[in-house]
């Protein structure tokens, strides 16, 4: 099996008897050498005699008094987010069980970046046996913001930090940047869509997230996504579904819609409630799915035998952000009813 994504952080984990991810010491060691936390010439003594401290023991408690010993605040307020999270993880045990314990109806205190992070890995661990590079670049979007392209008739996406950095660059790195400040025109740049032809370079590029993905709902791109769908609410919930990318949603009985991003769920919102979009909104639309329950007793009684349907949009700016919780809070299942 080929490996991929190597920073994810796989090697710093073990799974548990469920399959799920054990939090591990080096786990925890690799968010407390962050640079955020880690010392600097200018740390104080009793940052040093902390940031080694932990490096010994990760999961020791730390008290007020250690914290208030250090001599800068901004590196104070760094321990207090890391190591909130770090105790996070640890309550839970799991990285699985520490991601969906965020979305419980409380407050997120957890930094954004962390929570990708989480995400990251424990697809890293769904898909450890995958060999399928277009399902592994469908996943890149449960983790990474997405700019979406919708030229020459085709619904491109590519990951929006390296569209931006090619973009200042040219592709060129530090020469592309000095260029760009001297006025030289820069040479237009283009990502390679990976293709069932070419899927093999993603191999080697994995880590690098600088391959596209053509999303047209003729092309293998939503079916992939819709693949990693599947393996996402079984890993989770221990239920099998059926999910099938779709042109519209026909349905006079349409009971229930989940939008995978903040954009998909106000538009499915409206279209649920008889609303019409405008051309401008309904372009946003890029993927629509059809999601079923395999067996009638994962799915609440009430909505037996009918579709979940499952839209993701691109925002304004045209952007997309992906909210995997959402398919874990919101799917139907028979047990939350």
């Amino acid at each position: 099996m080929r490996d991929f994504w190597k920073s994810a952080g796989y090697h710093l984990v073990e799974r548990d008897g469920s399959g799920w991810l054990k939090v591990t010491p080096d786990l925890v060691r690799a968010y407390l050498t962050r640079p955020e936390i880690h010392p600097v010439e200018e740390s104080c003594p009793a940052e040093i005699a902390l940031f080694e401290a932990l490096m010994a023991d990760p999961e020791r408690p730390v008290t007020e008094a250690e914290l208030a010993a250090m001599a800068d605040p901004d590196a104070v307020d760094n321990y207090r987010v890391v190591l909130g999270f770090r105790d996070h993880l640890l309550r839970h045990g799991t990285v699985e069980g520490a991601y969906a314990g965020l979305f419980q109806g409380q407050p997120i205190a957890i930094p954004p970046v962390f929570i990708d992070q989480m995400v990251h890995l424990i697809l890293r661990n769904i898909l450890r046996k995958t060999h399928e590079p277009l399902r592994l670049r469908a996943a890149e979007l449960f983790f990474r913001e997405q700019s979406v392209s919708l030229e020459g008739g085709r619904v491109t996406v590519a990951d929006t930090e390296i569209v931006e950095r090619m973009s200042e660059t040219g592709g060129l790195g530090g020469l592309g940047a000095l260029l760009r400040e001297s006025g030289t025109p820069m040479r237009e740049v283009s990502l390679d869509v990976l293709t069932e032809e070419n899927a093999a370079i993603y191999w080697e590029r994995s880590d690098r997230f600088d391959t596209a993905l053509d999303f047209r709902f003729t092309e293998p791109g939503p079916d992939a996504f819709a693949r990693v769908l599947e393996a996402w609410v079984l890993h989770f919930a221990g239920v099998e579904v059926r999910i099938q990318p779709v042109m519209k949603i026909r349905d006079e009985r349409w009971s229930w819609h989940i939008g995978l991003d903040a954009e998909a769920t106000r538009l499915l919102n409206g279209l649920y409630q008889g609303q019409t979009p405008s051309d401008e909104e309904a372009v946003r639309i890029l993927s629509l799915f059809r999601l079923d329950f395999l067996h009638a007793r994962d799915q609440r009684s009430d909505l037996a035998g009918k579709p979940v349907w499952l839209g993701l949009a691109m925002g304004p700016d045209r952007h997309l952000r992906m909210k995997p919780q959402n398919l874990l809070t919101n799917l139907p299942l028979a047990r939350s009813s």
